[in-house]
């Protein structure tokens, strides 16, 4: 097949989507695929309409790449791709609407409370409002952006001036921001995939970082955490995780394969922090991870992905 890899682009997350990127490009190739990289941050339309790509898989991350927008391009153009459509993508990258729609399925969740930019210039959350906020969320909190993943912009808050100026910190990247409360617990993700043959969990790793809380060196610098897979979790925990990633994959209407983000509480139980519709693909990603422990090679899942989505546009041409 002729595969364009999508990746770059423009937002915070630029850096890892070009690993992500190079990543699945060799990967593929190794697949005895016809593969071609094409950086979103250019003008690449022609440059793709021209190639007359078999798929399009976008390793993008962030804004103008996992929010629906390029999705929506390729539906225009008419290029089978890999990763969840538009709607999903818009509603997954959307923190707000993404717990608005998992609370409606009674899925687990944080507390949080929502900053509007416009109301924050004008001087509306005063020492009052941020009084009720602490009262609702508790100490310490998060912040973070809306729309931003790989913790970029985020703040662990744990007075009333760091909160301030974690709100300000957030503000650079989005114009909404969420303040949530901060659970202790392990931190795990669970990689979940479509196949033929259903929904599945293909491993729940529990993340061990470095730092006090899981930042973006935890992330993405070399020893920033420990992946340890299966997660270290008795059978019930570890079922009940699977369980609400399935659901909360279900509830999103995603597609092909996510990542889900949870807390696992002493208190609480597990509880979902975020869905990643396009997780990353670099040397220290975590579904590659699940990936092998699920018996794939990489390219093999990758392979998988792509003939995945060549079938459904052979099945919708069919279907006209």
């Amino acid at each position: 097949m002729k595969i364009a890899v999508l990746y770059g682009g423009t937002s915070a997350e630029r850096e890892i989507s070009l690993q992500s990127g190079e990543t699945v490009a060799r990967e593929l190739s190794q697949k005895q695929h016809d593969v071609a990289l094409f950086d979103t941050k250019d003008e690449f339309i022609h440059a793709l309409r021209t190639y007359q790509p078999d798929v399009v898989y976008p390793a993008l991350h962030g804004r103008m790449g996992e929010d629906g927008t390029v999705q929506g391009l390729l539906e225009f153009l008419g290029y089978p791709y890999v990763g969840s459509g538009v709607q999903a993508s818009a509603n997954a990258i959307d923190k707000v609407m993404t717990k608005r729609i998992l609370r409606t399925y009674g899925l687990p969740l944080a507390k949080e409370y929502i900053i509007e930019k416009r109301d924050w210039e004008f001087q509306r959350i005063d020492e009052e409002a941020m009084e009720r906020i602490a009262q609702t969320i508790g100490w310490p909190m998060i912040i973070k952006p809306n729309q931003e993943g790989s913790t970029i912009g985020l703040t662990l808050a744990s007075t009333t001036q760091e909160a301030r100026q974690g709100i300000e910190e957030a503000l650079r990247y989005d114009s909404a921001i969420l303040m949530e409360e901060y659970i202790t617990g392990m931190e795990v993700t669970a990689a979940v995939t479509d196949t033929d043959q259903g929904i599945r969990v293909l491993g729940i790793i529990e993340i061990v970082p470095k730092a006090s809380y899981y930042d973006f060196a935890s992330k993405y610098a070399t020893g920033g955490s420990q992946h340890i897979l299966p997660a270290r979790l008795s059978t019930e925990q570890m079922n009940a995780i699977e369980g609400i990633a399935i659901n909360a994959f279900k509830a999103l209407q995603c597609r092909d394969y996510a990542r889900v983000d949870l807390i696992v509480s002493a208190t609480k139980g597990p509880v979902i922090l975020e869905v990643n519709t396009l997780p990353g693909m670099t040397a220290t990603s975590l579904v590659p991870d699940a990936a092998r422990y699920a018996g794939y090679t990489l390219g093999d899942f990758l392979d998988e992905l792509v003939t995945r989505a060549f079938r459904r546009k052979k099945s919708s041409k069919s279907n006209v």
